[in-house]
């Protein structure tokens, strides 16, 4: 859409609200709403101001004003409004310079593709990301001084078999096995056909929903691949989409990685590729069909893989998934097929144009667009200083001997280590300005401090099960 179609669908859809959308730094939507009349041509290249002080990891006090710039091709009719709204997603700049601001997680997402191009390897970077997240039914949680817990619930939740529900019809899904059972049993197919439809009709290109794996509400809607700042995009308004979805049902849909103990966490498996003219460059005569050029992409991913850890697993709680047994890819090597390895090579279709590689450490509390910018910058440097990813790991990873383990690295344990993985290991998301210096060390503070150390120095609950008595 140009800025003049934008106004034409205001007045064809009878809009008398306009929500600005854009990303804080780490992760969450924010917002603010103009009357429609308010929307003028100019506003698209002019832009209008807000406080950027206080947008989380953002200005200081004393440089707080900003611009937000609607981006016309974003615009779309929300569905969740009593009165009629049309929602864009904005870029930031700063009002005295003009330049697009580095912090603004969109832009380093612009910057990253622009890269690409300069390169001259490729000039599109499909990305193909599956969210995970779970519905539940109710949830509290609190932090005191004197006490801590949080309490989950959900009507399929295995933990519910006897609960006395007058009448409890059974169907609670047993542990790892809610992939695929049909209703009864899938308690959750209306409201994910509900979501699927509300997606569909905001534009998106749905492939599939399903129940995934975890019993208590795990599900996965499927968007069809698309290049890497309109997918960012596209993120956003899905988890926008499902949260509201589940919010008029009364329930409420959970991001976290790993909400439940002792099941399946939720993941954000990437499905990459790079294409130039109009080709896909991954195809080829190698290894599960891949070129060159496709494994030295996952030698740059499997190279950095620690250090993109703090970007594409970037909370304490991604770090309760990333643990062995749970379909959660620890362990860095690739493979076709096994959903063991952090990189799988899809086998489903031997059309060179489906020839992609799925990286799977990723978790759906990344930030998108830092994320798909992260893992293109990984696998270009792959590709320029030709980083051999090494022999395929075939073999279920979990069934290695301690002896051929060894061998493997794997994923940090904790945010720290992420966090410090980064600081270690950098350079490489620092080209062509995509990632600033400044940006990399605000992030590593701002994780540090807000999350890791505020994790860290509270008691926690199951503490009290261990040492009450000691």
């Amino acid at each position: 859409m140009t800025p003049k179609e934008v106004l034409a669908l205001c007045r064809e859809k009878n809009i008398k609200a306009v929500d600005l959308r854009f990303m804080d730094f780490p992760g969450v939507w924010q917002h603010f709403t103009i009357p429609v009349d308010k929307l003028s041509e100019d506003v698209f290249e002019d832009g209008l101001g807000f406080d950027g002080s206080s947008i989380r990891g953002w200005q200081a006090i004393n440089e707080s004003d900003m611009l937000v710039l609607p981006q016309p091709e974003t615009a779309c009719v929300d569905p969740f409004r009593p009165i009629p709204t049309l929602a864009m997603i904005c870029n930031i700049q700063d009002p005295i310079t003009r330049e697009d601001y580095t912090r603004d997680p969109r832009n380093v997402a612009r910057k990253a593709v622009n890269y690409l191009k300069s390169t001259g390897i490729a000039d599109t970077a499909y990305m193909g990301p599956e969210c995970e997240f779970f519905i539940f039914d109710d949830i509290r949680y609190d932090q005191q001084a004197n006490e801590g817990y949080y309490f989950i619930d959900s009507g399929e939740g295995q933990w519910n078999r006897g609960r006395d529900e007058k009448p409890n019809l059974g169907y609670k899904l047993r542990y790892k096995e809610g992939y695929f059972p049909c209703p009864p049993a899938d308690q959750q197919m209306d409201i994910r056909n509900e979501m699927m439809q509300a997606l569909i009709d905001a534009g998106i290109s749905i492939e599939a929903q399903h129940h995934e794996v975890a019993t208590g509400g795990q599900a996965e809607i499927d968007m069809k691949f698309d290049a890497l700042v309109p997918m960012a995009d596209k993120v956003m308004i899905y988890k926008y989409i499902v949260k509201n979805v589940a919010r008029k049902h009364g329930k409420l849909a959970c991001f976290m990685p790993k909400p439940l103990f002792g099941d399946n966490g939720s993941g954000m498996h990437c499905h990459q590729s790079l294409w130039k003219n109009g080709q896909p460059l991954f195809a080829g005569d190698g290894y599960a069909g891949l070129s060159q050029l496709a494994l030295w992409y996952i030698g740059g991913l499997l190279h950095h893989a620690r250090a993109l850890s703090a970007i594409i697993a970037p909370t304490t709680n991604s770090y309760k998934r990333l643990v062995p047994g749970y379909e959660a890819p620890v362990n860095l090597a690739y493979s076709r097929r096994n959903r063991s390895a952090a990189i799988r090579i899809p086998m489903y279709s031997a059309n060179p144009k489906a020839r992609r590689i799925e990286f799977r450490p990723p978790d759906p509390s990344a930030n998108p667009y830092l994320a798909f910018a992260a893992m293109l910058m990984a696998g270009l440097d792959g590709i320029l200083n030709r980083i051999d990813p090494g022999e395929p790991l075939d073999k279920d990873i979990y069934d290695l001997s301690p002896e051929e383990l060894r061998g493997v690295p794997a994923m940090p344990a904790s945010l720290d280590e992420a966090l410090q993985c980064l600081e270690n290991d950098h350079e490489f998301l620092l080209r062509g300005d995509v990632f600033t210096e400044e940006l990399i060390e605000t992030w590593i503070n701002y994780k540090q401090k807000n999350e890791a150390d505020a994790v860290r120095l509270r008691p926690h609950p199951y503490e009290f099960a261990l040492y009450y008595d000691i």
